[in-house]
């Protein structure tokens, strides 16, 4: 077993590991239990009760956070032509429409958190894949980054203003960010309802029984707060 240090240690000790907290008790600990010195990333991990083998049991959509990341977001966008300039008059960080620019990202350069395409592109993007994929960097119908040039500012905005892909991962988790520690405690509770409203309809049609397991949040290197699943499921934005 890791070793902690004290810091962790201590906040551990205000956690009663055994408990499956309420929601609001849960986040107003895990804003208790975030001791490093940045601004620590809340986290929101959920066990699903689903097989990622399985293609009619694969979970992965987008959820506009009310309250965004607390982060600047950097948007990259494919695009040419009317996209290019609806891009960059969208504020787009980087336009791709030159074959400078896209060979600076073939070999490597990823200066973006998000990037967006038009279906016309989607066939270059392709090639990097093997860049992009890894680094959930590639752009997606599902998670709405790939667009028709007419909607190449809304989808900017959105991605800017706090939207976020989810997905199942090959151990049967999702994984997702949801604020800052320093986001007062109501402005996380609205960002979680969201996510959690957001995960439900996103059921797959081959899940079977219980569909989230467990709940856990966690502040950057913090403790793991367990959350009562149902409760989670069935919050208000504020408690």
């Amino acid at each position: 077993m890791a070793k902690h240090g004290k810091k962790y240690m201590a906040a551990l000790a205000k956690v009663n590991i055994d408990e499956q907290y309420m929601p609001l008790d849960a986040m107003n600990l895990v804003k208790e239990t975030s001791f490093t010195k940045f601004d620590s990333t809340i986290e929101v991990h959920m066990r699903m009760g689903l097989d990622p083998r399985q293609a009619d049991q694969q979970v992965r959509d987008v959820v506009v956070l009310p309250n965004g990341l607390g982060k600047k977001v950097r948007v990259a966008v494919f695009a040419q032509g009317e996209g290019a300039a609806a891009a960059r008059a969208a504020g787009a960080d980087i336009v791709v429409d030159d074959d400078e620019t896209f060979s600076k990202i073939q070999g490597g350069w990823l200066e973006f958190d998000v990037s967006i395409a038009t279906p016309d592109l989607m066939g270059k993007v392709g090639r990097l894949g093997r860049i992009l994929g890894p680094r959930g960097l590639m752009p997606n119908p599902k998670a709405g980054t790939v667009v028709p040039a007419a909607d190449i500012a809304k989808a900017i905005i959105e991605a800017k203003a706090g939207r976020v892909e989810f997905r199942l991962d090959k151990t049967a988790n999702i994984h997702v960010q949801v604020g800052k520690a320093s986001f007062p405690v109501d402005k996380l509770m609205e960002n979680f309802s969201a996510l959690m409203e957001a995960v439900k309809k996103a059921r797959p049609s081959g899940a079977k029984g219980i569909y989230i397991r467990r709940i856990t949040l966690a502040a950057t290197m913090g403790p793991g707060i367990k959350v009562e699943p149902n409760a989670a499921q069935n919050m208000q934005a504020v408690e």
